[in-house]
């Protein structure tokens, strides 16, 4: 089997780009994850065993609620369904949900239920122990028909359900079934993060989304290599009805599998510190992106890449878009000259982005009407005050404004695509201004580079940049050369003839 290279970064940017407009239905088993630190540094005398001292302890959702979490940091809002207890662990997880902003009409609490709870013990990070306090019992029939009836109230408000089941019994019995049913009728995507061997209770589900063990688990056989991977999702496929399975592979990336067409993407390699709540973030992320309109191949893709970001933390993570379009980033290398024409809201995130790896963003504009040797040399200058170089072009618009009505000669799309070609230029913004003020802003740039023909006093934005701590650099332009005098040159020529 082949493997493929993830999708081109500009359209996967775009899909991150419409996460805020996207609402997440979460249905499952939600979980309250604390984490004891500490040291140690004897033995007890009343046994052979370690004494922690404590150092501090933290609180945050698991389970359900990571989902929950993880949609909530990628700027997407999420309706929480399902039943905890009426005890201090659900009194937490309903605290928690409260700051994050989510709606928690549809959680509903029962004195007969208990919330399931993990403490985890580390001394100088490392786990030593953990404590789990929970009881597993599918819903009775009073907690069943509260929880079909939320769900029903909050599904016309959700663009895409996710069922994440992790065992404790709130989607036994055919709950899930049920819920799937109802998303099928009604036309909405589900995904499920499945648990346990039998995803005969997850039937008719959009897709699922297990690891190569659970995968294999699911069909009674080890499963490694890609044509196994593809074998064993069919085969699921096949019985259950599901339209795709997403495979998650650790540090072999993930694999989309349709009943037709399979592609395997390759995750970055980096640094593993914990896998806790990692299968949370991808299937969060990878809901998100389908609800955006990006398709499954673009999901996995940006969901893979958020993997990897959450496996580089310690504990139950949270991913936040900033880190997933630098991981992106990462994950393509340099980036091809089409994809490089942003939007400003996509720049924005890609500035945000290579600030985080610690590289220096630069920033200039003009017009560029026709390139020419001027052009370039301020270009080259420019990119050698940074490590990576934006450039605000200005519109059709803005140049008709500032150079008259017989100007560009090259509309915005073609000026843009030829100096996104340029080695020296990482990325091109479109702005429809007569000045690039607001892009500047939006950017701020650490560097912000203008032609010697300019004094820093001049230069727009220059207050704004040395404000942020950035600077103004001027670099020295080409004698004679200019696109007003090679139109001239042009015209003159004409008129000879």
């Amino acid at each position: 089997m082949i493997k493929h290279n993830p999708p081109s970064p500009e359209p996967l940017h775009r899909a991150i780009a419409r996460f805020g407009s996207a609402t997440v239905l979460v249905v499952g088993d939600f979980i309250l994850d604390r984490f004891v630190n500490g040291v140690i540094e004897r033995i007890s005398p009343e046994a052979p065993i370690p004494v922690l001292h404590g150092r501090g302890e933290t609180s945050a959702m698991g389970g359900a609620g990571n989902v929950v979490a993880n949609i909530v940091s990628l700027g997407a809002s999420a309706i929480t369904v399902s039943v905890i207890g009426n005890d201090q662990a659900g009194k937490n997880v309903m605290r928690m949900l409260g700051e994050f902003g989510v709606d928690t009409g549809g959680l509903a609490r029962d004195g007969d239920r208990m919330t399931s709870s993990k403490s985890r013990f580390s001394a100088l990070n490392q786990q030593v122990l953990r404590f789990d306090e929970e009881e597993i019992k599918p819903l009775g029939d009073a907690e069943r028909a509260t929880l079909i009836r939320h769900f029903r109230e909050a599904l016309p408000q959700a663009d895409i359900v996710i069922l994440s089941d992790y065992g404790k019994g709130i989607l036994l019995d055919g709950v899930a079934g049920e819920l799937i049913s109802i998303c099928r009728e009604a036309g909405k995507p589900v995904l499920v993060d499945p648990k346990g061997s039998d995803y005969a209770r997850y039937a008719g589900a959009t897709a699922i989304t297990p690891n190569r063990k659970e995968l294999g688990e699911a069909v009674g056989r080890a499963v490694f290599a890609d044509d196994e991977i593809v074998a064993a999702a069919r085969d699921l496929i096949s019985a259950h009805g599901f339209d795709f399975v997403v495979a998650t592979r650790s540090e072999k990336g993930m694999s989309v599998v349709g009943p037709g067409d399979a592609r395997h993407i390759a995750t970055q390699a980096r640094e593993v510190f914990d896998v806790s709540g990692a299968g949370d973030t991808v299937i969060a992320t990878f809901a998100l992106a389908l609800a955006a309109g990006a398709d499954r191949v673009m999901a996995a893709s940006i969901a893979n890449a958020a993997g990897g970001v959450v496996v580089g933390k310690r504990g139950t993570a949270r991913l936040t878009v900033e880190e997933l379009t630098g991981a992106l980033f990462r994950s393509h290398g340099p980036v091809a000259h089409k994809d490089a024409i942003l939007d400003a809201a996509a720049a924005a995130r890609m500035v945000a982005a290579w600030k985080d790896e610690g590289l220096r963003v630069g920033f200039t504009n003009g017009c560029f009407d026709i390139l020419h040797a001027g052009h370039v040399s301020l270009l080259h200058a420019a990119r050698s005050q940074c490590d990576r170089l934006i450039l605000g072009l200005n519109s059709d618009a803005s140049v008709r404004r500032l150079k008259g009505p017989g100007r560009p000669v090259n509309d915005q799309h073609d000026r843009a695509c030829v100096l996104a070609a340029l080695a020296s230029v990482d990325a091109v913004v479109v702005f429809d201004e007569d000045t690039p003020l607001a892009l500047i802003e939006a950017l701020l740039p650490d560097i912000l580079v203008k032609g010697a023909d300019y004094t820093v006093d001049t230069v727009v934005g220059a207050d704004v940049v040395q404000k942020a701590g950035g600077r103004v650099v001027l670099v020295d332009l080409v004698a004679g050369k200019s696109t007003t005098g090679t139109i001239g040159k042009l015209r003159a020529g004409s008129n000879t003839n």
